[in-house]
């Protein structure tokens, strides 16, 4: 039953938000093209991961598609467009969707709750990208995945050259991105791409039950440890403790902090 003191989630066309307790699962809602991100699409997109990240209700969201695609990719139509544009406007055109498009990937990467991909069939290029923006992936059995932007002539556009080799190492990356080549949902746990493979009959419920496993901490103490693991990679160990000392200093006044001290201490003046 839907929790009516839940904010409504942003009205959209393309994207489809449905509430499961503190769970948000985000929609890719255009399944007769595989759920491929159009401009309208790429803006509901934030819409509806901004409204999920502002809702102190939700405490965690998913990310997956409608109908047999997780996301196929960038929208043909777009691509079009962009080979029919005057010549003299290609370059900013293309500077200015680039902007959307990694707005697109930071909403769902610097999401402070929790967030899981839910790969319900193929990801190919920037569907790829996208999950790999999420904390954690798991797939269908049947789903397939491929780094695809080389058979388009294109770079990697929407993360992907930064999360993958952080997911499957800086050799393994450059042989999935140059190949291009289709990586079916066996060997993707086994790389590391993804890091759960269930059926896809089970595939929402799993989802769920692991992100509800993933928000047992407050909501403060998950959101900042999340921020501080992101930087891990690109800091010192200076950096990350420096980062450690400012959230602890939060958490300290934090409620849920209070409450858990003060149930310890009753429990232990109780004990003999």
């Amino acid at each position: 039953m839907k929790d009516t003191s839940i904010p409504s989630a942003p009205q959209a066309a393309f994207i489809e938000t449905e509430i499961r307790g503190a769970i948000a699962v985000i929609r890719l809602n255009r399944p007769e093209v595989r759920n491929a991100i159009n401009d309208q699409m790429r803006q509901e997109l934030v819409n509806a991961f901004e409204w999920a990240d502002t809702t102190p209700q939700i405490r965690a969201v998913i990310l997956t598609g409608a109908g047999k695609g997780f996301c196929s990719g960038g929208d043909i139509g777009g691509m079009r467009e962009r080979l029919n544009a005057p010549q003299d406007e290609v370059s900013f055109n293309g500077w200015m969707r680039q902007k959307k498009t990694h707005r697109g990937v930071a909403v769902i990467h610097g999401c402070t709750k929790p967030v899981i991909a839910a790969m319900n069939g193929a990801a190919f290029g920037l569907g790829l990208d996208m999950a790999m923006a999420c904390d954690f992936i798991i797939a269908a059995d049947g789903a397939k995945m491929s780094m695809s932007f080389l058979k388009r002539g294109l770079v990697s556009d929407g993360g992907g050259m930064y999360f993958l080799p952080r997911r499957v190492g800086l050799s393994r990356a450059k042989e999935l991105i140059l190949s291009g080549r289709v990586v079916q949902a066996e060997e993707a746990v086994s790389i590391g791409l993804v890091d759960r493979v269930c059926s896809g009959e089970t595939l929402l419920d799993a989802a769920c039950a692991w992100a509800e496993e993933l928000t047992q901490g407050s909501p403060a103490a998950v959101a900042l440890t999340k921020a501080i693991l992101d930087k891990t990679f690109e800091s010192s160990d200076e950096d990350i403790f420096a980062l450690g000392r400012q959230a602890q200093a939060i958490c300290y006044s934090t409620k849920e902090h209070r409450a858990s001290v003060e149930s310890f201490l009753r429990k232990t003046d109780t004990n003999p």
